[in-house]
């Protein structure tokens, strides 16, 4: 049976020879739920993280499929899977971009806001845009974009981020997570950003 990296390839392949495909865009957007079944990621009392970020990846995957898009999430259930997992189900299309989303938890109470990570240059603007909108959409703390080294965008062979959408550990932050339209307003920017980043490629602005 051929590989779903095979039949990724064939599809982009049928496609642009139709003109479906533009030179510079991408086919499939494979959407990473953070953490899951035994791993709850950060926490504040019963709120726990691993739910959220699969309310959240869920809004976006609903929001970019009416919008055209294809996409593929790594989780659709409280289930655990490995970071090794995620990102060799994300490398398996050829033609993607890859988007890890998880929100934040650290000791010190004060710390709130969105970040947005990357780790090779090629990922930076895709990291820039989706933050960038997701800024406008939330009117969140701006922590910035930066560079780190998970290992899900670290092993990626596509375009990869990894977004932080607050911090549970502050107290008014997790309030606003805990909320389905707070969680709706980072869904609504990210797939905006995916869209502006899309237009960017397609336009020869960024690679």
């Amino acid at each position: 049976m051929p590989s779903p990296r095979f039949i990724s390839l064939l599809a982009s392949l049928w496609l642009a020879s139709y003109g479906f495909i533009q030179a510079g865009a991408f086919s499939t957007i494979v959407i990473d739920a953070g953490h899951g079944g035994k791993d709850y990621g950060g926490s504040q009392g019963k709120v726990y993280e691993k739910h959220l970020a699969l309310d959240t990846a869920k809004r976006v995957d609903y929001m970019l499929k009416k919008k055209g898009y294809r996409t593929r999430m790594t989780r659709t259930s409280d289930v655990f899977l490995s970071l090794q997992k995620r990102a060799s189900i994300g490398n398996r299309y050829g033609n993607s971009i890859f988007i890890s989303i998880h929100y934040n938890c650290t000791y010190r109470r004060g710390a709130k806001g969105i970040e947005t990570f990357y780790y090779t240059e090629r990922s930076k603007p895709l990291a820039q845009y989706v933050h960038k909108a997701i800024l406008r959409r939330t009117g969140a703390n701006d922590r910035k974009v930066k560079h780190a080294r998970y290992y899900v965008i670290r092993n990626a062979k596509n375009p990869s981020i990894l977004f932080e959408g607050g911090f549970l550990t502050n107290s008014s932050e997790c309030r606003a997570c805990k909320k389905g339209n707070y969680r709706q307003k980072i869904a609504e920017g990210m797939v905006t950003g995916i869209g502006l980043y899309q237009s960017a490629r397609r336009a020869g602005r960024v690679r």
